[in-house]
């Protein structure tokens, strides 16, 4: 095939801020999660597909199945999608309380 680039479970990304290791960023309105230390204004691998546990907003009650919804101004998942971006499906349920959640992003 002539028209293969990659088979799309990675981008290289060039953040503005620091990203941690297995830290989530938004690429517009793709959620991706570096795969290792991202310095601010360097380009950086990030992978785009998976089940990952990433921040949530802890008064939130997420089901297994639900959609989600990138904060970006709270870096976390939230089952609110008024100014919010929808990236992922919760893996599993997590409580009112929880700070993390399982999502498999970009679903």
């Amino acid at each position: 095939m002539k028209n293969y680039v990659q088979d799309g479970k990675t981008i290289t990304h060039t953040p503005t801020a620091a990203v941690a290791s297995g830290g989530a960023v938004l690429i517009t309105a793709l959620l991706a999660v570096a795969v290792a230390a991202v310095a601010a204004n360097e380009a950086g691998e990030f992978t785009t597909e998976g089940v990952y546990e990433l921040p949530k907003a802890a008064a939130d009650v997420v089901a297994v199945g639900a959609k989600l919804y990138w904060d970006d101004s709270a870096k976390n998942f939230t089952t609110t999608a008024t100014d919010n971006v929808q990236c992922g499906k919760a893996w599993a349920a997590a409580g009112n309380g929880a700070t993390t959640v399982m999502v498999k992003i970009n679903a």
